[in-house]
């Protein structure tokens, strides 16, 4: 019998404003806003981009992959919206297209990157550094620093963030924990 499609929870409405678009981005067509219902396809498909490789050495048949993908990306988005329900859920689109995600918590002494991602037809534009470093001069003006999570297996997002200033604090779990001091350049 097949399994009843499970009902996501919404976004949390958040704050009324949002980390503004880098405007080295807006000069290229690139907007960032707020993420809703209708991005939700767009997001399972992402998230499934992420795991890919890994999932692709497992040996699952397809649709084996394809439901625990839909399973996680349901429980990584219900933890998420209510772990995190005063956090900004932004869409990166380039035009009209949804090409990435930027989910960022500024409600403590220091600003959260809970998650970033990007399609990987759109890797090594240097999209990625530009939202961190926006992050970064946004937290810089705030007096605070930026912290995030890097799953242990994603070496090339450990070395973006080692270029960019951050510093690996712990492991928590399968994650590496870093933070960016504001005193770092």
């Amino acid at each position: 019998m097949p399994k009843k499609s499970q009902t996501l929870p919404d976004f949390p409405a958040g704050s009324t404003t949002h980390l503004q678009t880098p405007s080295a981005l807006q000069q290229n067509g690139y907007v960032l806003r707020h993420a809703g219902a209708e991005d939700i396809p767009f997001l399972r498909h992402l998230y499934a981009q992420t795991r890919s490789a890994e999932l692709a050495a497992s040996g699952w048949p397809q649709a084996l992959r394809e439901r625990f993908l839909a399973d996680q990306f349901a429980l990584q988005h219900t933890h998420y919206v209510r772990q995190f329900a005063d956090a900004e859920f932004l869409v990166l689109l380039e035009e009209t297209r949804a090409v990435g995600r930027l989910y960022l918590d500024r409600q403590g002494p220091d600003f959260l990157i809970i998650d970033i991602a990007l399609l990987d037809e759109i890797h090594g534009r240097g999209l990625g550094s530009a939202l961190i470093i926006h992050v970064q001069q946004t937290a810089a003006r705030a007096g605070c620093g930026v912290r995030l999570h890097v799953d242990l297996r994603n070496e090339a997002a450990y070395r973006l963030y080692l270029r960019l200033g951050f510093r690996e604090t712990g492991i928590e779990g399968a994650h590496r924990a870093m933070r960016w001091d504001t005193d770092v350049s």
